[in-house]
């Protein structure tokens, strides 16, 4: 894999971030190790591309974790290690977060970060999208809408997403996609690989990403790619399908940029969600009994609700929360 240690000063670009632009022409994806600033704020540089005829970059703000594109019209500064940016961003959320992920990679079930906002009544909904010809369950983000959006508008809500499962449910996507448009629901794309294979028959440690011949540079940046090519916004989060994985496969998504996501309230295995609990259901249709079990909580805590005493947060606030560090200086200006 091709890195290209850089540091960026960007200067009058153009950025998306909730937008649905569509790139359809991408050429030469790469993985980028970057830092650059745009308006006075830092930005990692984790990705460049082409499309149609022009250079963009996938950058994310290591304080609020959100990414956005952005066309590359930089100036070049200086050349910077991979250690130089660790150590430019040692304080902030998103380099602290990849620190305790990489904490965990001697397990192999469930690694990654599996809750935030301790302290905060409420949780943060994540949903996996994998490969199913099953329809969407729609019920989840009516229901949740219907639920809280008289509270919070737009509904926080991060999807595990597959190439596959894009490729193939399109017409679902486009109905998340204008749910989002009418600001009902905000939607955080978390990769969750392109193929998402998994075997009935092989153990858990040859199993999913861990299955033989399995290229894992592919399964995230063509994950990545589809998300560009269908307007989505890829964010700096990773799911392990299965929640599977093993010290290489850490090792390579955060040498990546990305941020592994566990959870520890998985309702379909009867796992209690507590205040701040990272929760996962399936919403590919394969998973009725996770989907009724949220709809049950949702409805427990229609007084809280109410009263705003119960919630749902972005997944990238809870995160940035998490790990928050008072003393920081100058976050914001990139002068870390």
């Amino acid at each position: 894999m091709k890195y290209i240690p850089i540091l960026f000063l960007l200067v009058a670009v153009t950025l998306s971030g909730r937008s649905q632009t569509i790139y359809r022409d991408i050429k030469n994806y790469q993985v980028c190790s970057g830092f650059g600033q745009i308006d006075g704020q830092g930005y990692l540089v984790l990705r460049k591309f082409e499309n149609e005829g022009k250079t963009f970059l996938l950058i994310v703000n290591p304080i609020t974790l959100e990414t956005k594109i952005s066309e590359s019209i930089f100036i070049l500064k200086k050349q910077l290690s991979k250690a130089q940016i660790k150590d430019l961003l040692k304080n902030t959320s998103y380099q602290k977060a990849l620190n305790k992920a990489k904490l965990l990679l001697f397990m192999t079930e469930d690694v990654g970060i599996d809750s935030g906002m301790p302290n905060e009544a409420g949780i943060s909904l994540t949903a996996d999208l994998c490969p199913s010809h099953r329809p969407l369950d729609r019920v989840i983000f009516t229901d949740i809408f219907n639920e809280l959006g008289n509270k919070e508008r737009p509904v926080p809500i991060a999807l595990s997403v597959t190439g596959v499962w894009i490729r193939n449910h399109q017409t679902d996507l486009e109905w998340l996609k204008a749910m989002e448009q009418k600001r009902e629901i905000s939607i955080i794309w978390i990769n969750h690989s392109f193929h998402h294979y998994v075997s009935r028959t092989l153990p858990l440690k040859q199993n999913f990403l861990l299955e033989a011949g399995t290229d894992i540079n592919y399964e995230v940046l063509a994950n990545e790619k589809a998300m560009l090519a269908n307007g989505l916004m890829p964010s700096i989060f990773f799911r392990f399908p299965g929640l599977i994985s093993d010290r290489h496969l850490v090792n390579t998504i955060t040498g990546l940029g990305l941020i592994p996501v566990g959870t520890d309230a998985w309702l379909a295995k009867g796992q209690q969600p507590h205040a701040g609990s990272i929760v996962l259901i399936h919403g590919n249709g394969n998973e009725p009994a996770g989907v009724k079990d949220f709809i049950n909580l949702l409805r427990s805590k229609a007084g809280y609700i109410a009263n705003k005493q119960w919630l749902l947060y972005d997944l990238r606030e809870s995160i940035e929360n998490e790990f928050k560090d008072d003393s920081l200086k100058d976050a914001h200006t990139g002068q870390f």
